[in-house]
């Protein structure tokens, strides 16, 4: 059926334009009656929609700072602007790149022994039968998470002491070594020191979400493997490990997303003038050279390097495993 328009020429309402109109109008009014269903969903996530705005994307304000010679009790207005001064201060300094060798050393160290032991542990956790053993030793692993920094680095500097610390008394009872090493002072090591470190302290914590993914696991799986006389270390590789693979997808993803943002707690409590030169990091070097030197500004450039450098290697990583095994966390 045609009609005719104002102007004289038909109109036919089985053309694809009017079909796509009709298709827009249905998506329309299915997103609201879908919304209006869903009210109560959408009224129960809009305080963490706030809070992510006030607390995530209203500090992004504050980048203008950056490019600013930001001076304390001036208004916005009044302050100078200077382009992009402090990145060129910034990529001029040699201390910068020595701050980013040691961020980028320990976070790749992390990322390649902290991101695969717990993904070990939880599948070794998973074969245990007795429960009781079981609970017993994930409750121990985990416990070290919520010890603050400041005792484990208390800890770990207590133990790697020369004067009755707990591995150099055992180097010395094995007659492994003559004298006590200082494991402190020795800066080639500060990487590893840090990196166990974190590891022992966060393990447990990380196989929870892997223990959790495991569960989830159709038994009938290791049944059928059973049957056809498949060893448990088999079943480990061929049934639970991808088994868990989107989730090892998803959080190696996020991970690589922070691989500059390693905080600063660690080395700060851990680290001493000896050991300087690898203990420094890109958020400790902006709090020492920045923030408490009242360059804002130049504090504030690092940061936004920092958030740069980690969107794009979390797009970059993003789409790669998007493109080779179809996981994508966007």
């Amino acid at each position: 059926m045609r009609t005719l328009t104002p102007g004289g020429t038909s109109k036919n309402p089985d053309t694809p334009a009017a079909d796509s109109n009709a298709g827009k109008r249905f998506k329309k009014q299915g997103f609201w009656r879908t919304a209006l269903q869903q009210r109560y969903l959408y009224l129960m996530s809009l305080p963490f929609v706030i809070w992510a705005f006030v607390f995530s994307y209203l500090p992004l304000w504050g980048w203008t700072m950056a490019f600013q010679d930001f001076k304390p009790g001036r208004g916005f207005f009044e302050q100078e602007w200077v382009g992009f001064e402090h990145f060129v201060q910034l990529f001029q300094d040699d201390r910068f790149y020595l701050a980013l060798r040691n961020t980028l050393a320990m976070s790749v160290l992390g990322l390649l022994v902290g991101f695969v032991i717990p993904i070990i542990f939880a599948m070794l956790l998973n074969e245990l039968r007795g429960m009781i053993f079981k609970r017993f030793v994930q409750t121990v692993s985990y416990l070290p998470h919520f010890v603050s920094w400041v005792v484990v680095a208390g800890l770990v500097t207590k133990m790697l002491s020369t004067q009755g610390g707990a591995i150099n008394d055992l180097l010395l009872g094995l007659h492994l070594i003559n004298e006590p090493i200082q494991f402190m002072a020795k800066g080639e090591w500060f990487w590893y020191i840090v990196t166990a470190s974190d590891v022992w302290k966060e393990m447990g914590w990380n196989t929870i979400i892997y223990l959790a993914a495991i569960t989830g696991i159709d038994p009938e799986l290791y049944e059928a493997s059973r049957v056809d006389g498949a060893s448990r270390y088999r079943q480990m590789w061929h049934i639970t490990l991808p088994g868990i693979r989107t989730t090892i997808s998803v959080l190696f993803i996020m991970q690589i997303g922070h691989l500059l943002q390693i905080g600063f707690e660690k080395q700060f409590l851990l680290g001493n003038n000896l050991v300087q030169e690898y203990s420094q990091v890109l958020e400790l070097y902006a709090l020492q050279y920045g923030l408490q030197m009242g360059r804002f500004s130049y504090g504030t450039a690092i940061s936004i390097f920092n958030s740069v450098v980690s969107v794009i290697l979390l797009f970059t990583v993003n789409g790669i495993f998007k493109r080779i095994s179809k996981e994508s966390i966007m």
